[in-house]
């Protein structure tokens, strides 16, 4: 099995990059067989999607690489930043490219939704926006999970709290059913 992990956030040091990472890491315990794959969304940073461009050029060749990525994966743990209450304009911005390809952007890929904040209501805002909008592009969650109050669980390389340990493997195990 061959799972696509990412942030949905172009900042190094984003609290949703460790919690993806932990996710699959967590994930390989409970199947070693598992092969992930994480990517940096930095690498698949273009200019801002518009029809005009893409008339002129095509679908951005980053964007169909990172389309054929999902679509060459079994399965996806995905982190979403919560800025303002929805995704990150990074993360919009290759979506809106990769819709141009297919609107099933996540080519109905089993998901584990998951965000990470620093505040208490663990990226509320941002799961929910992203599960009402998953029929329409191919979204196939099969758990999600928020995280909050980040600095009081996550001790650099571990969450602290049972329960979001119990939560996170609930998650990534429902990916293998």
């Amino acid at each position: 099995m061959k799972v696509l992990a990412f942030a949905a956030s172009n900042h190094r040091q984003s609290i949703n990059r460790a919690l993806a990472g932990y996710a699959a890491k967590r994930l390989q315990r409970i199947h070693p067989g598992v092969e992930i794959e994480f990517i940096d969304l930095n690498d698949y940073e273009m200019p801002i999607y518009s029809i005009d461009r893409e008339n002129a050029n095509g679908v951005h060749a980053l964007a169909q690489e990172l389309f054929g990525r999902i679509g060459a994966s079994d399965a996806l743990i995905v982190s979403f930043a919560e800025y303002n209450g929805f995704v990150t304009a990074a993360w919009k911005n290759i979506y809106d490219w990769m819709s141009r390809i297919d609107q099933k952007v996540w080519q109905d890929k089993p998901l584990a939704l998951l965000a990470a904040t620093p505040g208490p209501r663990a990226g509320e805002n941002v799961l929910q926006t992203q599960e009402l909008t998953a029929p329409f592009f191919g979204m196939n969650i099969k758990g999600k999970y928020g995280v909050g109050n980040w600095r009081d669980v996550w001790d650099g390389s571990n969450l602290t709290k049972p329960a979001d340990v119990e939560a996170i493997d609930a998650v990534v195990k429902a990916l293998l059913s």
